[in-house]
């Protein structure tokens, strides 16, 4: 069987940021939700359930096959689009005109960062 991080090309890096970014931002989700609304055991189950995420982001990240300054540009793309994502399923929130014009910036800068290949 063949993993993910053995696959060749962006595909397999855009698979790994997915995925990395989906457990980050739903982590943070969770933390906030137990910081402002909830007490108790809830508070501790979702603190503990926010920081297992979080740590799984780091792990998929990390194992993403490419080198640390391209994931970077492509991570802050692929974060944006997830946090907007993650952001509408847990706080029923959509992005404002300045957030979706910002984020056009950060989606076309990431790209560039991880994609643009110098002739130096």
């Amino acid at each position: 069987m063949k993993l993910l991080a053995d696959m060749p090309g962006p595909i397999s890096a855009l698979a790994f940021l997915i995925i990395a970014t989906a457990l980050e931002v739903s982590g943070d989700a969770l933390i906030r939700k137990a910081l402002f609304e909830h007490a108790g055991p809830a508070r501790l189950a979702l603190f503990l359930l926010g920081a297992a995420l979080v740590t799984g982001y780091g792990t998929f990240l990390n194992l993403a096959p490419l080198e640390f300054g391209q994931v970077v540009g492509l991570y802050i793309a692929t974060l944006f689009v997830m946090w907007q994502v993650i952001n509408f399923v847990f706080f029923r929130s959509l992005p404002t005109l300045p957030i979706l014009a910002g984020g056009v910036l950060i989606v076309t800068g990431g790209l560039i960062v991880s994609f643009w290949k110098s002739s130096t």
